[in-house]
């Protein structure tokens, strides 16, 4: 219930804001890119997820954590890709070996600084905003491994 309520909230600010005037240069990927993150976090909420962090960035590393959060005892590292078709190629592909192994020096430093020693595991939501249609969530568990 709390959710839909600030998922209610921050809409409403949302469409608030866009009625004031301002110049936003911002590239429209971004704004799509961080509605989709707002999509699967909700919807990871949903499914029983405890988020507690969102964009985590280290000084180390040119990438950051989408989302992290606990499903049960797993600790989840949680990359989202956003698209507005599924014309070219599935989101989840985009994190390829590279990405993979970006997000898992990341994910090593959170890791330290928590201290602990929790099972983990990395995961991929796909969020696809097509036009006229509702948001389409793919959740793929355990999407790879540590590298």
């Amino acid at each position: 219930m709390s959710g839909t309520l600030t998922r209610l909230t921050l809409r409403a600010l949302d469409s608030f804001a866009r009625l004031l005037p301002r110049k936003d240069s911002t590239a429209q990927h971004l704004h799509t890119g961080r509605r989709g993150e707002e999509a699967a976090y909700f919807h990871l909420r949903k499914q029983g997820y405890v988020i507690i962090a969102r964009n985590y960035r280290s000084p180390r590393s040119r990438s950051e954590l989408d989302l992290v959060g606990w499903d049960g005892a797993t600790l989840c590292f949680i990359e989202v890709k956003t698209r507005t078709t599924r014309n070219i190629m599935p989101a989840e592909v985009a994190v390829d070996a590279e990405k993979q192994h970006d997000l898992s020096r990341v994910a090593r430093e959170f890791l330290r600084k928590i201290k602990t020693d929790a099972l983990f595991r990395f995961d991929i939501v796909s969020v696809y905003f097509e036009p006229g249609l509702a948001a389409d969530i793919e959740l793929f568990k355990d999407a790879f491994t540590i590298s």
